[in-house]
């Protein structure tokens, strides 16, 4: 059974969403939709690449990834249709998509231009329900990619917040919040391992964000007091700074792109 997989900033109050996939079933019955997320915020291009470059893996290959997050609809950016890891995914070209396509170095992106299989009025303000969603139909109908249009190599590319690092620190950024106001950062475990090797334990690094000293990683939430903040690293297997029983987004008054320092213990 085919499946398609929706990642949007519509929210849930608008009929939007049922709109896409009421196209997408008028389409093909058979399929199989599952929402990931419609709670990106509204318009935040990086944000959605976070979601679906993190959760696309969890999905069998060959699922066909919808992922609108489109400020720029109706202008002159270009609907695409990516090939990579194994999976399919659709959205503007706005760098939304660079994520999963960074990841596989033998992407393969198409360009959608095929408007037979576009619906037959194109709105100049919904072409999530009026291109995206048809052309996700007809590929999980089994219509080749390259049917959809010309492969491409000039796609847009998102600028990702990097870190640095030194023999004692590094230095990130928050990355994304959730609805618990956990803070996840752009630090990975593998790059936290700099700083906790050789013979350097979790509780020997220091986390710096808001103006807080936070004292090593913990091992599960609760291991933190109510009311203290911790960091722990999330089922992202990312450096994540949380608040126990609380918003560490709004005690810590950090949001996204702010700064997180990590240190080994007594290096300041």
């Amino acid at each position: 059974m085919a499946l398609i997989t929706l990642t949007t900033d519509f929210g849930l109050k608008d009929p939007f969403v049922g709109m896409m996939k009421g196209v997408i079933y008028s389409i093909n019955g058979s399929v199989q939709i599952v929402d990931i997320s419609h709670g990106i915020t509204s318009q935040d291009i990086l944000e959605g690449a976070f979601v679906i470059s993190t959760s696309y893996r969890f999905f069998p290959e060959g699922t066909i990834h919808l992922v609108i997050v489109d400020p720029g609809v109706g202008g002159s950016r270009r609907p695409i249709l990516v090939k990579a890891s194994g999976h399919y995914f659709m959205g503007p070209d706005n760098g939304v998509l660079s994520w999963v396509i960074d990841a596989d170095p033998a992407v393969r992106v198409i360009e959608v231009t095929a408007e037979e299989y576009f619906l037959k009025k194109v709105s100049a303000t919904f072409h999530g329900r009026d291109i995206f969603a048809p052309v996700a139909a007809w590929l999980s109908t089994g219509v080749e990619p390259d049917s959809f249009g010309h492969e491409i190599h000039d796609y847009v590319r998102l600028h990702v917040p990097k870190i640095t690092k030194g023999a004692n620190y590094i230095s990130g950024s928050v990355l994304y919040i959730d609805r618990f106001g956990n803070m996840i950062t752009n630090i990975s475990a593998g790059v936290l391992n700099h700083l906790m090797s050789p013979g350097i334990s979790a509780s020997n690094i220091s986390i710096r964000v808001g103006g807080v000293d936070i004292a090593g990683l913990k091992r599960y939430y609760a291991e933190a007091v109510p009311g203290e903040p911790g960091a722990i690293i999330s089922s992202f297997d990312l450096l994540e700074i949380y608040v126990y029983r609380g918003n560490a987004s709004k005690i810590l008054n950090v949001g996204k792109g702010d700064i997180v320092e990590v240190r080994r213990r007594n290096e300041r």
